[in-house]
């Protein structure tokens, strides 16, 4: 009796302590974390390699982006937005330019050309959420995502337009935190 006891004991064990196969492509990686803009940035330095720097900053595997997980696809949505408020609102690229006497000024010219980088930023953030969004099944976003494309080309050609030059980012204050 003990041996059998012992026997079917033994075997239970070994049936629970056996590799099982898991899903884990639906419960995506995460790359990604919150950080301030100021961390997340890529108007400072030089012009010309905006799109590289975007890359660098936010490294999602663009052929796989239904793998994206919830917070990382959070994370991007809240920097997108805060990549445009750094253009548009108060303490933004806009104000700053102005402040600085316009465009045809050496340090208005370099913060156009942080502008144009942020830019990048905002725009590769949008549409790489936009193709997550339809490459976890949401709604068709093809057309939306078409024209967000060609904003972004046009911001990464002036952006290479402007290779070499300096680029001065603004001191926004925001996050990507969701």
């Amino acid at each position: 009796m003990q041996f059998k006891l012992a026997f079917v004991f033994t075997l239970l064990t070994s049936v629970l302590a056996a590799p099982c196969e898991v899903d884990t492509r639906s419960l995506g990686k995460r790359a990604l974390s919150a950080q301030s803009y100021s961390q997340f940035q890529v108007s400072s330095g030089v012009g010309g390699n905006a799109l590289a720097e975007v890359q660098a900053k936010f490294p999602i595997d663009e052929n796989n982006l239904a793998s994206v997980s919830v917070a990382d696809m959070a994370i991007i949505k809240a920097a997108r937005q805060t990549a445009e408020n750094a253009e548009t609102k108060a303490g933004g690229f806009n104000e700053a330019i102005k402040a600085a006497g316009g465009t045809t000024t050496t340090a208005g010219a370099a913060l156009q050309v942080g502008k144009i980088k942020n830019k990048v930023l905002k725009l590769k953030l949008f549409t790489l959420a936009m193709q997550i969004d339809q490459a976890k099944g949401g709604k068709d976003n093809s057309a939306k995502i078409a024209e967000e494309t060609k904003k972004l080309n046009k911001n990464i050609e002036l952006d290479k337009a402007a290779a070499g030059q300096k680029s001065t980012s603004v001191n926004f204050q925001g996050t990507s935190q969701p």
